[in-house]
């Protein structure tokens, strides 16, 4: 065991709350206030642990996200090592950067291999490292999921940008109401496993090559249609001037991003949260250089991916298709 694993409970999973997020160097120090904001709504009752799958995060980084234990929230490094579902991914990121770096690392990929890398939790919840707890992350972790195999919110950015309906809806053919996003999951992984997902999203990969819009997201949605359960939007909110008072989880999803604007809405949250880190300085001078034309090239992005969905959603039948084995 790596001398990064440290806390309580380590292997058994009936007594803790594992909560997984996924990064790279990139992230270190957004991911850092996702779990600082964790730590100060966690139970005294109860022990959590979060687990983090990265690739390429450096010595420093790992030390200074290790330093933030405290008596029952304890942190856990994963490196991802070669397997030939890794090897699929990176493959298919290297010949579809056509949204940009949103999509084209395989760092969004790795919260599919939960399930399978860590046998000994049956359930675990997933959140993105650009996400802020607002609430204990352990009633998240509680919610029955019966028998579904996830919980979600429903994606509000497909209800309100027309291109992304369009996508959607054309594109992948599911239904808006049903599309939901992926940044925040209650995950059953004895039910993953039993699914193989990871296999089935990899041979959707290989059986498809297709360029999709959001695609680790895309693929979830398309493989666990009729297995997912709507999540509270409470629990998956983005940032806004008239924020809910039951507001659980804020996400500072694709665009808007307190460390590199100011004035974004609902941005003390991060920035209190990020005190409470050893990346506040570098988070801070993050700021300061984003500089114009970062800013212009961000907007790009965001451009970029609303046109390529609205040219996708003009096809006149879906570009994939998944058939679940388990229903013929």
């Amino acid at each position: 065991m790596s001398i990064f694993n440290t806390g309580i409970n380590l292997l058994n999973g009936n007594k803790v709350v594992p909560v997984f997020l996924t990064i790279s160097n990139d992230y270190a120090q957004y991911a850092a206030a996702a779990i600082s904001s964790l730590m100060r709504h966690v139970s005294p009752n109860r022990n959590y642990r979060v687990i983090i799958m990265y690739d390429r995060l450096s010595l420093p980084n790992r030390w200074r996200l290790r330093n933030m234990v405290t008596k029952n929230v304890a942190i856990e490094f994963r490196k991802m090592k070669f397997n030939i579902h890794l090897q699929i991914i990176r493959t298919y990121c290297a010949t579809k950067t056509g949204t940009g770096d949103f999509f084209s690392k395989t760092v969004y990929y790795y919260r599919a291999f939960i399930a399978r890398l860590f046998p000994q939790y049956d359930k675990a919840v997933y959140i993105d490292s650009d996400t802020i707890l607002l609430d204990d992350i352990g009633k998240l972790y509680d919610i029955d999921l019966g028998e579904k195999v996830i919980a979600a919110r429903i994606d509000p950015k497909v209800t309100y940008v027309p291109e992304f309906k369009g996508y959607v809806e054309n594109a992948l053919g599911i239904p808006a109401s049903e599309y939901v996003n992926s940044g925040v999951l209650v995950m059953n992984l004895k039910k993953l496993r039993k699914l193989h997902y990871i296999t089935r999203m990899t041979d959707l990969m290989k059986d498809f090559d297709v360029s999709l819009v959001a695609p680790d997201q895309d693929y979830l949605n398309l493989i666990l249609r009729g297995k997912i359960m709507p999540l509270e939007d409470n629990w998956n909110l983005e940032p806004s001037k008239e924020l809910p008072k039951d507001a659980k989880l804020l996400h500072f999803n694709l665009f808007n991003k307190p460390w590199h604007y100011k004035d974004v809405a609902c941005e003390r949250y991060f920035w209190n949260a990020a005190k409470g880190t050893g990346f506040y300085g570098d988070l801070q001078r993050t700021r300061q250089g984003f500089t114009d034309e970062m800013r212009e090239k961000d907007h790009a992005k965001v451009a970029a991916l609303i046109e390529k969905a609205g040219e996708l959603a003009t096809v006149k039948k879906p570009i994939i298709k998944f058939v679940d084995k388990e229903k013929n």
